[in-house]
């Protein structure tokens, strides 16, 4: 008997900033199929995934929502779980950073590192971009700003440890050419080597001192560690290895990890950043990185800014689980980005899962019950149409598992699709009913009637990885068991003799206007449940003449810069170009309501000839205006943010 082989799978783990879109939720799915798909096919699987739990970003949501770092993470981690639940994905352990046993790993992986010579102390100068946890060059800023978010970097000075990254970069170049499997697709690791390994690496900032919530530098407290050493360790850290050597034998099973799926925008770090970390601990690299695309809606990436953020769940109470993992499946290439909007999961629906693959189901159960009480029959003298199909059927394992390889999902999805269409047609070539009305040809019915039941068991067992409530629904209708691929080998799995179940629809076709109807009502519903009770303050009665109104000076003032005021908990402090050609200092105690990075070239409008004021030691010249209103009793307040087509100075009237 041969051994059986062990394959690790891993997805980045979901950032604890906010709950996942459907886009993050496509990774999870994508990783659970891969895994099933090697369950079926005989591997002993190991599938990890979870939560990244520290970081400045995470820290300042904590403080804005009024909890410590670690309720916010608990409450975002828990709604995650939540949802890779819901997608029914299979994994075999959900980690988190906040763990202590990673916590006290993490430590001494970063002390062994600082001991051998790999970290060293320093001081940080340079950009960081808050939202991706990033350290960037001048060089590397795309317009002034992050690369890859696009949005505001923030000057950033700070004692801080850095690890030798030009020490391994040319073993990384030579291990990343010499391993051409390595990063996938192929357009990803052209990416890394000419944008990032040739033109040199730079030392890595690998710790904090700004912030808290992280992961203590525990030989020198006011340090933490950097988010994406913490992070990136979870591979190992989790799966059993233990950074004084004693790994445990799950981790002389499993690592090197197979595959670590990740999206597009963080291959940098898992194929840099990670590999080198991983030659300084002495440990193999992981076989294969894939970065794969993005679900846009319509033709943009997802962000609550952009205000095109779809969430999972809200998709499964509309669709179904198995509609929405087919979908994301389905509609995202190997190497290109896939697009969501609602007529798009509709027509698929309709076409591919009620059509092609519902329809073909239940009549067939259907004429069975119909024409022979649900008993299987032998199949006697086959014809060519038969042998055709039958050709089809066979040849699938093999092609399904050769794009399940390559990581092409989509592909395998459409392998099994065309033999159910092949099956649809073989329907139409064969008319069943026609058959049945001559008593002669009552054994050439029941040989129809056995091989496209036996089409169907083959697409049923190999749709289970990606439609696993939906492979198991065709398997009951057919009255079989999941015999797995190796039930595959032979076209004749159907019991002859036994029965079949009662035909039932699997997927219902969905009337394309009334649904689109429907979905602007929910969706207007849910905002409108989602609204806070405002209260305003009542209006003043007391008159003011128009000649005191007009010697107020109101103007359009956009955001250079804006920073924390050091020892207050209120205040922020706003370098603003009023058109003057001379910077204007306003300082304003709403640190509780923005993050400062948030409203860097934002137009504002200030009164700018108010008194000069001191306050915490600064000038304040001017006061920005905004709307005060309370939100079920909490005081809300907002900026007023004008159309940054208006000119620094312009006159407000």
């Amino acid at each position: 008997m041969s051994e059986t082989k062990n394959y690790y799978i891993s997805t980045a783990i979901a950032y604890t900033s906010a709950k996942p879109h459907i886009g993050n939720t496509y990774e999870i799915v994508l990783a659970d199929a891969i895994a099933r798909y090697k369950r079926m096919t005989g591997y002993r699987v190991y599938f990890q995934t979870g939560t990244d739990e520290h970081g400045q970003k995470i820290q300042e949501k904590a403080e804005a929502a009024g909890v410590t770092p670690q309720e916010y993470v608990d409450g975002v981690a828990g709604e995650i779980r939540r949802i890779w639940d819901l997608m029914n994905t299979t994994y075999d352990k959900f980690v988190r950073t906040s763990d202590p046993e990673h916590v006290a790993k993490v430590q001494k992986i970063f002390k062994r590192l600082y001991d051998q010579g790999d970290i060293y102390k320093g001081t940080y100068h340079g950009k960081y971009c808050t939202p991706c946890e990033s350290f960037w060059t001048e060089s590397q800023l795309k317009d002034g700003k992050c690369p890859d978010c696009g949005r505001e970097v923030q000057d950033a000075e700070e004692e801080a440890y850095f690890f030798r990254m030009s020490k391994y970069a040319d073993l990384l170049l030579a291990y990343i050419q010499d391993h051409s499997e390595f990063i996938q697709p192929e357009s990803r690791k052209n990416e890394m080597v000419n944008n990032f390994l040739k033109p040199g690496l730079q030392d890595l900032c690998v710790s904090r001192t700004s912030f808290t919530w992280g992961i203590p530098v525990d030989f020198d407290s006011k340090h933490v560690v950097y988010v994406w050493l913490d992070a990136l360790t979870n591979y190992i850290t989790f799966c059993g290895y233990d950074p004084d050597g004693n790994h445990d034998q799950h981790y002389k099973d499993f690592w090197p990890a197979d595959l670590h799926l990740i999206g597009k925008d963080i291959v940098r770090f898992h194929t840099i950043y990670w590999p080198i970390f991983l030659m300084a601990l002495g440990e193999p690299l992981p076989k294969q990185v894939f970065g794969h695309p993005w679900l846009l809606v319509g033709s943009g990436k997802m962000s609550k800014s952009a205000g095109n953020v779809v969430y999972a769940d809200d998709l499964v109470e509309q669709f179904g689980v198995d509609a929405i993992r087919y979908f994301v499946l389905h509609e995202i290439p190997f190497a290109n980005d896939g697009a969501m909007t609602y007529e798009l999961i509709i027509e698929r629906v309709n076409t591919e899962l009620a059509n092609i693959l519902g329809n073909l189901v239940n009549r067939t159960i259907a004429m069975d019950q119909k024409y022979f009480g649900g008993q299987i029959m032998a199949p006697v003298a086959s014809e060519p149409v038969d042998e055709e199909l039958k050709a089809i059927a066979l040849a699938l394992p093999a092609r399904v598992e050769a794009r399940m390889n390559e990581l092409k999902v989509a592909d395998a999805m459409d392998e099994i699709f065309a033999l159910l269409r092949r099956a649809n047609k073989y329907i139409d070539e064969t008319a069943p009913w026609a058959l049945a009305k001559d008593a002669e040809k009552r054994d050439r019915l029941g040989t129809v009637l056995y091989n496209l039941l036996e089409a169907i068991r083959f697409s049923a067992i190999l749709l289970e990885p990606y439609l696993p409530e939906t492979s198991a629904r065709m398997l009951h209708q057919l009255g079989v068991k999941n015999g797995g691929v190796a039930s595959l080998s032979r076209f004749g799995g159907m019991p002859v003799g036994g029965t079949v179940g009662q035909a039932e629809i699997l997927f219902g076709r969905i009337d394309r206007e009334q649904k689109l109807a429907e979905l602007e009502a929910w969706q207007e519903a849910k905002a409108k449940a989602a609204l806070p009770a405002v209260e305003v303050e009542p209006q003043l009665t007391e008159n003011v003449d128009f000649d005191t109104f007009c010697r107020s000076d109101f103007r359009a003032v956009k955001v250079k810069d804006c920073q924390r005021v050091k020892k207050s908990d209120k205040l922020l402090r706003f370098t603003l170009d009023d058109g003057t050609g001379e910077d204007r200092q306003i300082l304003s105690g709403i640190a509780k309501y923005y993050q400062p990075e948030e409203l860097i070239g934002k137009t504002l409008v200030a009164i700018v000839n108010l008194p000069p004021r001191k306050m915490m030691g600064f000038e304040s010249r001017g006061m920005l205006i905004s709307a005060v209103h309370k939100e079920r009793g909490d005081e809300r307040l907002n900026l007023i943010i004008i159309d940054s087509a208006i000119p620094a100075g312009a006159k407000l009237c």
